[in-house]
């Protein structure tokens, strides 16, 4: 049966044919809500886009990050060093259980990934928005774009770290072939782990650190700046040389991120790059024991290391304006209230008020209740012939009123 009033839509419904209901008010417009941007938002924003979003949430999320994640390692490392000694692992001058190259890489590529949970929890539990919103400013990881990233990445640093072998190895004695039985697993094991570890670390500092800053200030670069600094600090501090170009990498991965709208690029930079870096270093004997980090680099790998991440940098942005992936994300927009009801109970029943030539139920009236079963009807009021809403037509065979059937 179709409705004989298609005009009377709720009042809460938007459009053209939104009416208000029959003895509802009309509202006051929608307002906005103190401190709502009107604005699309950057990625480095997006701790915004939650409407519970509050000024401390970022400051909590960030400590809740840094005490979850060192106690869980010192967990994680105690728990291995206790069953690396029951195995009868020797160990090693530190104190540690000396695992050997492969599996002592293996733990340190696992303690530096499980950061990445513990970052996704803090931006749904304590961020009070979608998880995803860490990956990209759609809400998740685009993976056709990531894909492309490592692609465009894999040539490149491939060149550069070519170029790197070249240099004189200086009073270093000449690299020994590790041999296929210790280079294959050891690849595999990299080629699972360190995406993995990479991917953390960019979750880390160019995805809650960056959003963290950019939810109190509005420039990006006051929110690349700082997370840049933390990521080569975080590396340890070497030589002066190391330390800058870590840096510049941190700097260089936050703005593609802001300027792409999500983390894929620095991941696919940050993945590649260990990546050739590890699998050199496990092709050659005692390759993977060493605890030099990027930040102990001697300033002749300095400038090869920036030419690969300028080259990149200018791939990526030819590819972004090609493939033109989002950089922003709709700014959260507040719900109109509804429209209030009379006496303030939106809960209370509205009264029935028949609409212009609508025929009236039986036994059902404006200004009185339906009679309880078993009783006759009383007869209707006497309406004045000025405000009567129309003809009614006659609701039996007969002008009166029929007896209800119980």
């Amino acid at each position: 049966m179709t409705n004989p009033h298609p005009a009377a839509a709720p009042a809460h419904l938007p459009g053209p044919l939104a009416a208000p209901l029959p003895g509802h008010l009309p509202g006051p417009p929608a307002a906005v809500p103190p401190g709502h941007l009107a604005e699309p938002l950057g990625y480095h924003r997006l701790a915004r886009t939650s409407a519970r979003h509050r000024w401390w949430r970022p400051v909590l999320g960030t400590l809740f990050l840094a005490v979850t994640y060192t106690v869980v390692t010192v967990l994680l490392y105690g728990l291995a060093s206790t069953v690396g000694a029951a195995r009868g692992y020797p160990e090693a001058p530190d104190g540690t259980v000396e695992f050997g190259p492969r599996l002592s890489t293996a733990v340190d590529l696992l303690m530096l990934a499980v950061a990445l949970p513990f970052v996704l929890l803090a931006v749904r539990w304590i961020g009070r928005r979608p998880a995803g919103t860490v990956s990209s400013v759609t809400g998740g990881v685009r993976w056709r774009w990531l894909g492309l990233c490592c692609l465009t990445a894999l040539p490149i640093l491939a060149l550069t770290t070519g170029a790197m072998l070249l240099l004189p190895a200086g009073d270093e004695p000449p690299a020994r072939w590790a041999g296929w039985e210790f280079f294959v697993p050891a690849l595999a094991m990299l080629v699972v782990l360190v995406p993995l570890q990479a991917a953390a670390e960019e979750y880390v500092f160019r995805g809650w650190f960056t959003q963290a800053v950019g939810a109190f200030l509005r420039s990006p670069w006051w929110a690349i700046a700082p997370q840049a600094v933390l990521f080569a600090a975080a590396h340890g501090w070497g030589t002066p040389w190391g330390f800058a170009d870590l840096v510049v990498f941190g700097a260089v991965a936050g703005w593609l991120t802001v300027r792409t709208g999500g983390l894929e690029a620095a991941i696919g930079l940050h993945a590649v790059n260990n990546l050739l870096a590890f699998g050199v270093s496990a092709a050659v004997v005692d390759g993977l024991k060493s605890q030099d980090t990027a930040a102990d680099a001697p300033w002749q790998l300095v400038p090869l290391d920036l030419a690969g991440i300028a080259l990149y940098t200018a791939a990526v942005l030819w590819l972004a304006r090609r493939r033109r992936p989002a950089r922003t994300a709709p700014a959260p927009t507040p719900l109109p209230p509804f429209p209030p009801f009379p006496g303030g109970h939106p809960q209370a029943p509205l009264p029935y008020t028949p609409a212009p030539g609508f025929p009236v139920p039986y036994g059902v009236h404006a200004d009185a209740s339906v009679p309880p079963q078993g009783t006759a009807p009383s007869a209707p009021a006497p309406v004045a012939a000025d405000s009567a809403p129309g003809p009614c037509p006659p609701v039996g065979p007969s002008d009166s009123p029929q007896p209800p059937v119980t």
